[in-house]
C-alpha cells in the first residue's frame, strides 16, 4: 500500500486512490448545458505502489477520471492506464522504478526492454484521427478504448514512431495535421520533430541539432511555423557519478528559441537567444509580419519541478511562472519580451480553435501565494489581450483545482463562448466535483458542479471529446 509520511505529493489530495469505479446518474448543483454533450477526461499520477526512493509528482502511474455528460445528466469512471511498466509493478506486487529526478537504478534487469525510467503514461491526452492516447514525453503513448477507458497497448503509428512522443503534441484545427517532438537526453539525435496527417499517419520526421539533451516538455505552433524551447534544463550522465540527479538547470548556458517552417528542417531552423529562463507550458503563438509572438507561463528556473540550479541566480522575480509574452522577429533577428502579469499561474489553455492563429483570450491557473506544494490552484485567470485586463474566478475558500480545459459552443460566434471545465477538491469536505464555469460570465459561480462518488487527486493535463 502506498505510505504518505515522506514526499508532500503524497499526502492531501495529492496522495493518490486505489478504486476503480463506474458511477452513473451523478447529483448536479445547477444546471448542465443542453448543448454540452461529450465527455470530459484528465490524466495525472497516481501510483500503485510505495515507490523505491523518493517521490516526485511526475513520477505517479497514469490514471484517468472520465466524466460524460449527455442530456444534462453526468456519469464517472476512473482506470489505471495499464502501461508495460505498471504490469511488471502489479505483478511483483512492488515499485521497481525509481522516479524522474533521481539517479536512475543501472542495474535494473529491466532496463533493457524499457531503459532507467518507467513510462507511465500519466501527463496529458491527444485526441486525434478518432484516437485517444495518454501520453508521457520519455516514450511511446497507449491507446485508449472509449467509453471503457480500457488499455489497448502502446501505440506506434503502425511501427512508424521512431522517437519519443511529446506529452503536448499541437494539431492545427484548419488542416488537422498534428506536430509532436521527442526528445532524447542521452545521445544525439537529442530530439526529432514529427507531423501526423489528419488521418493518422507520420508523413515525416526530421532530427533538430542541439547542443546536450535538455529537458523539453512544451512546445508551439504558428499557421506556418513550429517553436522549440531550447532552455537550460540539461541532462549530464557525469553528474550521476556524483550521485548527484542527472538533470540540472544551468543558468550559463543560453535560452533559446528556434522557429522553423511546419515542414522544414534544421537547416531552417532561425534560433534566438533570449533571457534566462524556463517554460513548462506554452498558452499560443502566432504571427503578424515578420514577427512570431509566442504567450507562455515563463520561471526564471526549473524549481516549479523540485529540479536543483547548478549556478546561482541573481534576479527579482518570484521562482514562480508568470504569463510572459516574446516577439521573435524573423526578418531582423530582434527579441521582445514582457511580463503580461504578476500573479503566479500555469497550466494555460485557449479555445483550441484558435491554435497557433491569433487569440483573444488566455486561461491559467492560479497559483496560491505559498505553493507549498507549489502545483496548487486556488482559482482561474482569463486574460483579454486585445484590452490588458484579467479577471479572477475563485474556486472559494478550502477549495482547490487545476487545469481548465475550454470547450466550445457548438455554433458560438465568439472566441470566449463556451466554458471551462476543471476539477476543484474542497478541503473541509473531502469531496471532489467537476465545474462548469461560463467563460462569457467569467467570474459568476459555476453554471453546473457535478458532484463526484470518490475524491480525485490533483492532476495533470485533460482534454474535451465532443459527442
Amino acid at each position: 500500500m502506498i505510505t504518505t509520511a515522506v514526499s508532500p505529493y503524497l499526502q492531501g489530495n495529492f496522495s493518490p486512490v486505489q478504486a476503480e469505479i463506474t458511477v452513473n446518474d451523478l447529483p448536479v448543483i445547477g444546471e448542465l448545458p443542453a448543448n454540452l454533450c461529450g465527455r470530459f477526461v484528465r490524466n495525472g499520477p497516481n501510483p500503485q505502489f510505495s515507490p523505491p526512493d523518493r517521490y516526485n509528482w511526475i513520477d505517479g502511474d497514469g490514471m484517468l477520471h472520465s466524466i460524460e455528460i449527455l442530456n444534462s445528466q453526468a456519469s464517472y469512471r476512473n482506470r489505471y492506464v495499464q502501461t508495460r511498466g505498471f504490469k511488471i509493478e502489479q505483478r511483483t506486487g512492488r515499485g521497481i522504478w525509481k522516479g524522474l529526478t533521481e539517479p536512475p537504478q543501472l542495474n535494473n534487469p529491466h532496463n533493457n526492454l524499457f531503459g532507467p525510467f518507467k513510462n507511465t503514461a500519466n501527463t496529458a491526452l491527444m485526441w486525434h484521427a478518432d484516437r485517444l492516447l495518454a501520453l508521457w514525453e520519455g516514450g511511446e503513448p497507449y491507446e485508449i478504448e472509449l467509453p471503457t477507458l480500457k488499455t489497448v497497448g502502446p501505440y506506434t503509428y503502425h511501427g512508424q514512431l521512431s522517437s519519443p512522443l511529446t506529452a503536448h503534441p499541437k494539431v492545427d484545427a484548419i488542416t488537422g495535421e498534428m506536430m509532436f517532438f521527442g526528445y532524447s537526453p542521452l545521445q544525439p539525435p537529442y530530439l526529432q520533430y514529427s507531423v501526423v496527417s489528419a488521418t493518422g499517419k507520420i508523413i515525416k520526421t526530421v532530427p533538430i541539432d542541439l547542443p546536450i539533451g535538455v529537458m523539453m516538455h512544451d512546445f508551439a505552433i504558428t499557421e506556418n511555423y513550429t517553436v522549440f524551447m531550447d532552455l537550460p534544463l540539461t541532462f549530464r550522465t557525469e553528474r550521476l557519478q556524483h550521485r548527484e540527479s542527472a538533470y540540472m538547470f544551468e543558468a550559463n548556458c543560453p535560452s533559446r528559441f528556434g522557429i522553423l517552417p511546419r515542414h522544414g528542417d534544421s537547416r531552417s531552423v532561425h534560433w534566438f537567444e533570449v533571457s534566462t529562463c524556463y517554460v513548462l507550458h506554452t498558452l499560443n503563438a502566432y504571427e503578424i509580419g515578420d514577427e512570431v509572438i509566442l504567450i507562455a507561463c515563463r520561471a526564471m528556473d526549473a524549481k516549479v519541478l523540485n529540479i536543483p540550479n547548478k549556478t546561482k541566480l541573481n534576479h527579482h522575480q518570484e521562482d514562480r511562472p508568470i504569463l510572459y509574452r516574446w516577439r521573435l522577429n524573423l526578418r531582423t533577428g530582434a527579441v521582445q519580451e514582457e511580463a503580461i502579469d504578476n500573479l503566479a499561474s500555469e497550466f494555460p489553455s485557449i479555445n483550441q480553435q484558435y491554435l497557433g492563429r491569433q487569440n483573444r483570450y488566455g486561461y491559467t491557473a492560479k497559483m496560491i501565494p505559498t505553493g507549498i506544494p507549489d502545483f496548487t490552484f486556488d482559482g482561474l485567470l482569463k486574460y483579454d489581450f486585445t484590452s490588458g485586463e484579467s479577471q479572477l474566478h475563485e474556486f472559494g475558500l478550502g477549495r482547490y483545482g487545476g487545469e481548465a480545459v475550454f470547450v466550445p459552443c457548438p455554433n458560438g460566434v465568439k472566441e470566449d463562448d463556451g466554458w471551462l471545465l476543471t476539477f476543484v477538491y474542497d478541503t473541509a469536505q473531502k469531496t471532489s466535483e467537476l465545474i462548469v464555469v461560463n467563460a462569457q460570465s467569467f467570474t459568476d459561480e459555476p453554471v453546473a458542479r457535478i458532484l463526484l462518488p470518490q475524491r480525485v487527486p490533483y492532476g495533470f493535463h485533460g482534454t474535451w471529446i465532443s459527442d
